[in-house]
């Protein structure tokens, strides 16, 4: 089966970059020609990492058998401006279709969201290709951007959604990651699309490091430990969870290991508070992610209020991988707020819970912290990376089928 992946991000690119790279190699190993369409790697940096950006289309052959093309796009200088938010999207869709399919050169094309861009090039080519169009929610442009403080105006964000809304609606087939986001998306659906609920898994390379690390650290009257690695942008609001938890006199080491759009406002504080419970460092390779899992207590995943279904929750395999306890901050009712009831693997706060911070890490005890330890690594098992990608395979074959009838 010949299928193009139009998505923004791709290895080297953390976060989804690194997911969608194996996913597009896992379905390359079960029979299918992979073709790529993608931007150069800018995230979650938000700069030009290769110095590759501009007119070229630059090919690649080095992804086992995947091809990539890769495309500029206008990177933005403050990511949480409306204005440059837009010429982003615009700039991508608009690189893109300078690549343009033949009649029957796809037999099925994948749009992933967050970029409306790209779902705009996916319904393109999957209109010239003459084949289906599967469209993977990976999150809500319209609500993150809400979510995020980048719209502001109720009249700005209805006309987002509704071009989200028109855009999806091309799509023959609806996935997306968590049961929250499926029932968000249900009612969006306008011709009977099926939404296929198809979560997230931890990547093989992080997969095996993590089954190499080091043992988990005991809590024996020291500091207790938190960690936070990934994106920071508008949608975390780290810089509110940091603040509150400044305020407690408790005992703690708090790593922080992060870029993205608030990265530098992260920083930047922790620079001036000299709070030294606090340390900030770029995100780091592999390796060091395991090893500071394995030297942590708590990992740390927190969410905006108000954020609704725009979460990723894919931020937590790495801890149900490494079996590591998290403490959340989140609405309970988001994706990140249920899967952390379902899940058991840590304390769940509202943000107007945050001011028991304190006494909740200075009461930990090694059995509760065991307890949720053991919980984490039991829901892994719910994100089996063979189980998902044959998931995948076959409701594929079976929508370039119905489009064959």
């Amino acid at each position: 089966m010949r299928l193009l992946v139009v998505v923004n991000v791709f290895d080297p690119d953390l976060g989804g970059g690194v997911l969608f790279a194996d996913f597009c190699r896992g379905l390359s190993t079960r029979g299918f020609e992979v073709e790529v369409m993608c931007a150069v790697p800018y995230y979650p940096e938000w700069t030009d990492k290769r110095g590759q950006n501009g007119l070229a289309i630059h090919r690649e052959h080095g992804h086992r058998s995947v091809r990539v093309l890769r495309h500029g796009l206008f990177i933005p200088r403050d990511p949480g401006s409306m204005v440059q938010r837009l010429i982003y999207e615009g700039s991508f869709f608009a690189s893109l279709v300078r690549t343009l399919p033949a009649p029957g050169s796809y037999d099925l094309v994948m749009a992933y969201c967050p970029l409306v861009g790209g779902v705009g090039y996916g319904a393109l080519a999957a209109r010239l290709a003459g084949c289906p169009l599967w469209l993977n929610v990976q999150d809500l442009s319209a609500e993150a951007a809400a979510a995020a403080g980048i719209v502001r105006s109720s009249r700005a964000a209805e006309w987002f959604r509704g071009i989200q809304r028109f855009l999806f609606n091309r799509a023959d087939v609806w996935s997306t990651i968590s049961p929250v986001m499926q029932t968000t998306l249900a009612p969006l659906a306008r011709r009977g699309q099926t939404v296929h609920m198809l979560p997230n898994w931890l990547h093989g390379s992080l997969a095996e490091t993590l089954a190499h690390a080091p043992s988990q650290a005991h809590l024996n009257g020291g500091p207790v430990r938190l960690l936070y690695s990934g994106n920071i942008g508008g949608k975390q609001d780290l810089i509110r969870f940091c603040k509150a938890l400044a305020r407690t006199s408790a005992r703690f080491e708090f790593d922080i290991r992060g870029g993205g759009a608030d990265a530098e406002v992260v920083e930047r504080w922790v620079q001036d508070t000299g709070d030294a419970r606090f340390r900030f460092g770029p995100l780091t390779d592999e390796a060091e992610l395991a090893a500071g899992l394995a030297g942590t207590h708590l990992f740390v995943v927190t969410e905006k209020e108000g954020a609704g279904g725009s979460f990723i929750p894919s931020k937590l395999l790495p801890a149900y991988g490494s079996g590591t306890a998290i403490l959340s901050v989140s609405d309970a009712g988001s994706p990140l707020g249920r899967e952390m009831a379902q899940s058991g693997a840590g304390p769940r706060l509202g943000w107007s819970e945050v001011s028991t911070l304190g006494s909740l890490i200075s009461g930990l005890e090694p059995g509760v912290l065991n307890g949720w330890r053991q919980a984490s690594r039991a829901r892994s098992r719910a994100f089996d990376r063979e189980e998902i990608i044959d998931r995948y395979a076959a409701l594929m074959r079976e929508a370039v089928d119905r489009h064959r009838v």
